[in-house]
């Protein structure tokens, strides 16, 4: 155990005093296998974006209504929820065009943080239905990121179909929408049935639900 402190504080000693003489060379390494067009790789940056948008506003919602004066765990749950969901899908994103070999340069450019939209929601229903909204517009954009990089031309102006790309986002990202989307639909035709029949006690009821809880 001391020799392996007495090597531990050598190298740090010897990182310290050197540190300043070590030059390393940068190395070339052929970029044959960095195969994404242009546009292709330009629409997955923007819709990376798009994705922590979408998180930061569903954190947004999450915090409306975890407030003392509207106190709707269920709803918070659901809206944190959603904003971690979010995240995940902007990382996957990351993390595919890392393996791609796409996030050489410019890194610190793919994310740009911006204030969420909206910040106060009159109800149960209008949050649904604005989460709903935004995760159309969510898919809608997913599947132009799809048309492009099935189309988009290289460098030499011929047609480049990236059909790995194409399959990750239709297989993961687009029935993952659809579902949420489906599901957000039917909890606000849910909701709305509660309160047309028992008003602001039907949102409370509803609120309970999402939290698991029996009534």
């Amino acid at each position: 155990m001391k020799i392996f402190l007495a090597i531990v504080v050598l190298l740090a000693v010897c990182s310290s005093a050197f540190g300043t003489q070590c030059n390393v060379n940068p190395v070339n390494i052929p970029k044959q296998w960095i195969t994404m067009t242009h546009g292709c790789r330009s629409s997955v940056r923007q819709q990376i974006q798009m994705e922590v948008s979408a998180s930061i506003q569903y954190l947004a919602m999450g915090a409306h209504f975890s407030r003392d004066s509207v106190n709707r765990p269920g709803f918070a749950k659901l809206f944190f929820d959603a904003s971690s969901e979010e995240r995940e899908h902007a990382m996957k994103l990351i993390e595919y065009l890392l393996m791609r070999g796409e996030l050489t340069t410019n890194v610190t450019s793919l994310i740009t943080i911006r204030p969420p939209e909206r910040k106060h929601w009159a109800s149960g229903v209008d949050a649904l239905e604005d989460a709903l909204k935004m995760e159309t517009e969510v898919t809608k954009a997913i599947k132009n990121v799809i048309i492009k990089c099935e189309s988009d031309r290289d460098g030499q102006g011929h047609e480049n179909n990236d059909y790995h790309l194409v399959d990750y986002l239709t297989g993961d990202f687009l029935e993952e929408q659809y579902k949420g989307q489906r599901d957000l639909a039917g909890k606000a035709s849910t909701l709305k049935k509660m309160m047309e029949r028992h008003s602001s006690l039907g949102e409370f009821i509803f609120d309970k639900k999402l939290l698991g809880m029996d009534i």
